[in-house]
């Protein structure tokens, strides 16, 4: 579950642009992430302490060189408790994190139907409605996350020919609806 702290630590756009590229190329130093992001290593540096202190990366101490550090992302399940369970701060930050991340989801699937190759079938997706209590709902969101484990695979174990695939599961009430 998120803590307060590990909601504070993804707020920051470039925290969460270090962890995924931290996902898809697997370790980095801040010196290295630095030149990819375009930052100083000073930013990287400090946003990778804020990452480790929220577990969100781990210092992998037998790379270590002198003083280079290197790090990695922690694999878990890191959903957001229900929203009863927040205090009423909490859940403003939940809220600003959510729009922050659904901002950013919607300038990536943007960039990538813009910008489309001849891989553009990679793209697959699917719009439908249907009823549901809320306990059927929640029911669903542990299957999709057991659908998305048994398909998926991580980034050591991915064989040579699979991407980064950014997967997005939503369901909500339809607001026209009372």
């Amino acid at each position: 579950m998120h803590t307060p702290a590990a909601m504070k630590a993804l707020a920051s756009p470039l925290r969460r642009e270090i962890l995924r590229h931290l996902a898809r190329h697997g370790p980095a130093t801040s010196t290295t992430l630095a030149q990819a992001m375009g930052q100083n290593t000073g930013t990287t540096s400090y946003h990778l302490r804020m990452l480790s202190d929220t577990g969100f990366v781990t210092e992998l101490r037998d790379r270590a060189k002198g003083r280079e550090r290197w790090w990695d992302v922690v694999q878990a399940d890191r959903r957001m408790p229900d929203r009863d369970e927040l205090t009423t701060a909490e859940q403003d930050l939940a809220e600003r994190l959510g729009d922050s991340k659904l901002a950013e989801d919607l300038r990536l699937l943007s960039a990538f139907a813009h910008n489309r190759d001849e891989d553009g079938d990679w793209q697959q997706g699917s719009r439908a409605s249907t009823f549901m209590t809320k306990e059927r709902l929640k029911e669903f969101h542990e299957e999709y996350l057991k659908l998305v484990h048994r398909f998926g695979t991580d980034r050591d174990s991915a064989p040579p020919d699979a991407r980064m695939v950014l997967l997005r599961w939503i369901g909500f009430p339809d607001s026209r609806d009372p």
